[in-house]
């Protein structure tokens, strides 16, 4: 990659990531407390049970990013899908704070230059490049699935992290403000 272009896609992949946790930051917040921990069937997973494994694989993936295995021996990846008990919504959002911060503390750390080098995921070899793209595919994928649930569980209360469903017009004239938001 060029210097121009390794700058410009850090700078995407960085504001993607903040994106998508802005996302899923305005979803929690509209989800009933209650709702939390409510699994949709026996094979669907809570938007707790989510948060946790969200949490669990930027921790582990991004934790000295550049240096060690994304598959930490810590990490416990069956138990991200199990709850010991009820939690809060106060640890709830710990487990996903305390993924973010991880992951933006190594993102903000990376230089271009680092976008070519190598490191490795369970023992196989990803450019950081290609690390960073599969990481913020796998994070969107479960944002929404927490948007979705925040929204079924909100119901008439939700508001819309987007174009209003029926007001496609009005965005295309400039009337919504959606910097920032998913179109």
């Amino acid at each position: 990659m060029t210097q121009d272009l390794s700058s410009a896609y850090l700078a995407n992949i960085v504001s993607m990531f903040r994106n998508y946790k802005a996302l899923g930051e305005k979803a929690l917040a509209q989800t009933p407390d209650e709702a939390l921990l409510t699994e949709l069937d026996a094979n669907s997973n809570s938007i707790a049970i989510v948060v946790k494994h969200v949490g669990g694989n930027l921790r582990s993936r991004f934790r000295h990013f550049l240096t060690s295995d994304g598959e930490k021996p810590d990490r416990h990846r069956d138990s991200e899908f199990e709850l010991s008990g009820p939690s809060s919504r106060a640890q709830v959002m710990q487990w996903w704070d305390d993924g973010w911060s991880v992951l933006l503390r190594e993102l903000d750390a990376l230089t271009p230059a680092d976008l070519t080098r190598t490191v490795t995921i369970r023992g196989e070899a990803f450019l950081v490049v290609e690390a960073l793209n599969r990481s913020v595919t796998h994070t969107a994928y479960h944002v929404g699935q927490i948007v979705l649930l925040a929204k079924h569980f909100a119901a008439a209360n939700w508001k819309s992290l987007s174009i209003p469903k029926g007001q496609s017009a009005q965005a295309m004239k400039g009337d919504f403000k959606t910097k920032g938001i998913a179109r």
